[in-house]
């Protein structure tokens, strides 16, 4: 079984969209396919209509079974289609990394519980979260491969330095080989900016950038709000043709025996490059548009500037970023409003499609809070740093200098 994770440290790239459709085409072209959901959003099961109240064993189960006592895999996976079986996630998982913390082993956890159904399926395409701990370690350390979605934007070329920079310390820390391919993602070639950064993103990466790009298609978002992937939704959309295409050039790379050591430039050189790069970019369009850093200035949409997640501070106040493409409500709640989920509502950010924003005027100090999507309370899934509430769930921690 070929283990393939899908990851990006930042959120709002596609990850999940890439996961589920990937896995659904390569089970199209005959392939035994296992989707493994590692984020504790379940946005895997989401986007393949599994109702969340109904799964009750989960790759958490899985995960936390006693060594001496694993937990039947059978139990938690879920029958999409032919060929095509999901082990989805729950809100439980967000406890994995402290439940765990100091356990000797805890890396290696899926790698074990994945071993008993290796002969079972082809692929195991892992959908992990946009965070780097121990979920995301977890299945880079199962793996033998990992695709890197990034969308045509300069904020996202600065992403993908930090990221490709993870998987080159989990090389030298554990002698762990991963065979390392970028995928284009969202890719609109109406727009002057997705092409010079598509030729940009091939300049840098050569053979290790996909053949294959994803194209913007709005059939992608239809079937994920429906429950489907695009081969059941509408097998004759682009998204369709591109998520083929895919699917047979990962089928081609990962099942032939070339390595990383055949690529003509080495991954550190490519990532001390592409930094110097995204610096000069960021630096370029800014001057451009005539923005400060942080500002969210409308701009023509050939030079709308990708943003970056999370929390930020400024002399303006703290400034909340996120991403939730189908959310009506967003909002943020802690200890800084009475953990009021109607007092600091986020504002959706024109032309930037799922983005929402929030800045607040907070005082120096440590807080806490957490993010109410359309009535539902989860952490800020941007920010690494949270800390466990008397409910068994997680807060975001947030630090004011």
């Amino acid at each position: 079984m070929k283990i393939i994770s899908v990851a990006n440290q930042k959120g709002g790239c596609g990850k999940t969209t890439i996961s589920i459709n990937l896995a659904s085409c390569l089970s199209l072209q005959g392939k035994r396919v296992l989707l493994v959901d590692m984020d504790p959003q379940g946005h895997s099961g989401l986007g393949l209509a599994v109702p969340d109240e109904q799964v009750e064993f989960s790759i958490c189960d899985v995960l936390s079974a006693p060594a001496d006592k694993p937990e039947d895999l059978g139990k938690a996976i879920w029958q999409i289609g032919k060929n095509f079986d999901l082990l989805p996630a729950t809100v439980e998982l967000a406890g994995f990394e402290q439940q765990f913390s100091g356990t000797q082993g805890r890396e290696l956890r899926l790698a074990n519980a994945l071993q008993p159904v290796s002969d079972k399926y082809d692929y195991c395409i892992i959908d992990c979260p946009p965070s780097l701990g121990l979920l995301t370690f977890n299945a880079l350390r199962a793996s033998s491969g990992v695709l890197i979605p990034v969308e045509t934007g300069y904020f996202s070329i600065h992403g993908l330095s930090r990221q490709l920079e993870t998987l080159d310390l989990l090389k030298k820390q554990c002698n762990h080989e991963l065979t390392v391919r970028v995928i284009p993602n969202l890719y609109d070639v109406r727009t002057k900016l997705g092409r010079e950064m598509l030729a940009e993103l091939r300049k840098r990466f050569g053979d290790m950038l996909t053949k294959v790009h994803i194209n913007f298609n709005t059939k992608l978002k239809e079937s994920a709000s429906l429950g489907q992937s695009i081969g059941e939704y509408d097998p004759s959309s682009t998204g369709f043709h591109d998520f083929s295409q895919l699917a047979e050039e990962v089928i081609a790379t990962f099942e032939t025996h070339k390595t990383e050591s055949q690529i003509d430039q080495s991954l550190e050189q490519r990532i001390q490059d592409l930094s110097t790069k995204a610096q000069k970019l960021l630096a370029e369009t800014s001057s451009k548009l005539g923005t400060e850093p942080g500002s969210f200035q409308e701009a023509s949409a050939e030079k709308k500037l990708e943003v970056l997640y999370g929390v930020s501070q400024s002399p303006d106040g703290v400034r909340f970023l996120t991403h939730f493409d189908q959310a009506k409500k967003v909002s943020v709640a802690g200890d800084f409003n009475n953990w009021s989920a109607e007092d600091a509502p986020m504002k959706r950010i024109d032309g930037f499609n799922g983005d929402w924003e929030l800045l607040l005027p907070l005082e120096e100090g440590r807080y806490q809070y957490r993010i109410v999507v359309d009535g539902v309370w989860q952490h800020d899934p941007n920010n690494n740093y949270v800390e466990s509430n008397p409910y068994g769930e997680l807060n975001s921690v947030l630090e004011v200098h």
